[in-house]
């Protein structure tokens, strides 16, 4: 999406105005889970109400947050996702949306990055509340991967045992072709209502067309995106960027060799940074896989790595040879 930005030459004349982010209220209420026989929603200090899809054992080993991506929505985690298949190997799973898409408040707007992972952050010590001693993972799909990291760099960063990062969005400002952040920042503070479509691109983000379809009919999905949230999905992925060598946990950095979305330069680049901090990382390389790793038609075999890495197991895929990704170096 970023690359259409070129389309945008034509109306940099218009009247200056500012990028603009959703309003968010103060804290006045303690942040808590809505929940019956299942987790349905967490409410946060704001008010603010964010939709949960939870997959849920009796007695989990484990736990799992989804964090979707840019214009998605929890639903992402839901079949042909991970989620129910994980709950069935007793490994509980909660996915949310995220301020500004999907069932949250502010659809369409941009909440803030530092927002967003605060939010992660009260989530993640609800979900240990109600799961007491079992070890919590974060997995984050692109935009969602950024979140995580994010949160990571927050001074209350929260306590997980591990972060699962599915092909993070990492291409910020300092990763970007000068051109197209050029253009992105002056379109962002000309016309930041104007909104994307990304038709015409030929950018391919899964081999799993059926799933694409569905995400085409899917109502939650948005489909036309405001040029100051994709503005501030740039600043996200830039912190995210900086925050890869203090992550501070250890980390499985997942990557699809045919990625389209997420370029290798900058991919690489964050790798490198979490592999010279103290905490270990396990990267892998999927040399059929996507962008969308999670639901790709070779999704099993990822969902079986995650498993695999969780339980402290060898790897079943055995897929730690990364030079099918390009740039990404052998561990």
């Amino acid at each position: 999406m970023l690359r259409s930005c070129a389309v945008f030459l034509s109306i940099l004349a218009a009247s200056a105005c500012v990028p603009r982010s959703m309003t968010v209220g103060d804290a006045v209420f303690a942040p808590r889970l809505e929940h019956g026989s299942a987790v349905t929603a967490a409410v946060m200090a704001d008010g603010a109400r964010l939709p949960i899809l939870s997959f849920e054992p009796g007695n989990p080993r484990a736990v799992i947050i989804g964090l979707h991506g840019f214009n998605d929505y929890a639903n992402a985690f839901a079949d042909p996702g991970p989620g129910p298949w994980f709950a069935g190997r007793d490994i509980a799973f909660f996915a949310y949306d995220q301020r500004g898409f999907g069932r949250a408040p502010g659809r369409g707007h941009w909440a803030g990055d530092r927002q967003m992972a605060r939010d992660l952050v009260e989530i993640v010590s609800l979900l240990r509340q109600r799961h007491p001693g079992a070890p919590v993972y974060l997995l984050g799909e692109s935009m969602g991967g950024a979140v995580a990291m994010r949160a990571m760099a927050l001074p209350e960063a929260p306590v997980v045992d591990g972060l699962i990062l599915a092909a993070p969005a990492v291409w910020g400002w300092k990763t970007m072709n000068p051109f197209y952040a050029t253009v992105l920042r002056i379109a962002a503070h000309t016309v930041p209502s104007v909104r994307l479509t990304g038709q015409g691109l030929d950018i391919w983000p899964s081999d799993n067309i059926e799933m694409l379809r569905a995400l085409a009919r899917d109502p939650q999905v948005i489909k036309e995106t405001r040029i100051d949230a994709v503005y501030g999905l740039v600043g996200l992925m830039d912190g995210a960027y900086e925050a890869s060598g203090n992550l501070g946990v250890p980390v499985l950095f997942l990557y699809g060799a045919r990625d389209e979305l997420v370029p290798s330069g900058p991919t690489a680049a964050a790798l490198e940074a979490m592999r010279g901090s103290n905490a270990p990382v396990t990267a892998l390389c999927y040399p059929e896989g996507w962008h969308m790793l999670l639901r790709d038609l070779q999704r099993q075999t990822v969902w079986d790595d995650i498993a695999a890495w969780i339980d402290g197991e060898d790897l079943p895929s055995g897929r730690r040879d990364l030079r099918p990704c390009g740039t990404l170096a052998l561990d």
